[in-house]
């Protein structure tokens, strides 16, 4: 079973995708550690694709600009992916949920910097022009299964058990 979980920077994902990892057990990979640097939200999601398709994806490692270490999942237990490029038509057909958190962009926008700082400050300009030609493409929206408010994303996050884990209906 497979939860990808999309949204634009700042407005939730990772906060929800950790809550439903730290309650379900399922694993979980982060686009942030497939985007090949910062421009490069479309081969991040590419890579998602090759993901769900193989169980192996390569790590990008940001302080070498280069390509980093192979890791594999397992696809017969329960993921999460999360990241903006995550929710495309071609990853949506090899997922079992997708969810899209919103949230406005002022809040976005002090949250990702607060989060990321000086480091992401240069690139926010350029990261919300990729994220928009892969909204305007994809239409991550109207794939997703369910909104989520990214006000309070772990409001409810046992709810997900379901979802993620099928198997697993408790609590």
């Amino acid at each position: 079973m497979t939860l990808l979980i999309d949204g634009r920077s700042g407005s939730g994902k990772t906060e929800l995708a950790e809550a439903i990892r730290a309650d379900t057990g399922a694993q979980l990979v982060r686009m942030d550690d497939l985007y090949p640097g910062w421009d490069g939200l479309e081969a991040g999601s590419r890579a998602v694709t090759a993901l769900l398709t193989t169980g192996r994806w390569r790590a990008w490692n940001w302080a070498t600009s280069a390509p980093g270490e192979w890791h594999e999942v397992d696809l017969g237990r329960p993921l999460i992916v999360e990241g903006c490029g995550a929710l495309s038509r071609a990853n949506r057909a090899l997922a079992r949920y997708g969810v899209w958190v919103g949230l406005d962009d002022a809040t976005r926008k002090t949250r990702a910097l607060a989060r990321d700082g000086e480091e992401y400050a240069p690139h926010w300009d350029d990261w919300a022009a990729q994220e928009w030609t892969f909204i305007r493409r994809e239409l991550p929206i109207a794939l997703a299964d369910e909104l989520v408010d990214g006000h309070d994303v772990t409001r409810d996050v046992e709810r997900w058990r379901g979802i993620v884990d099928p198997a697993r209906v408790d609590g």
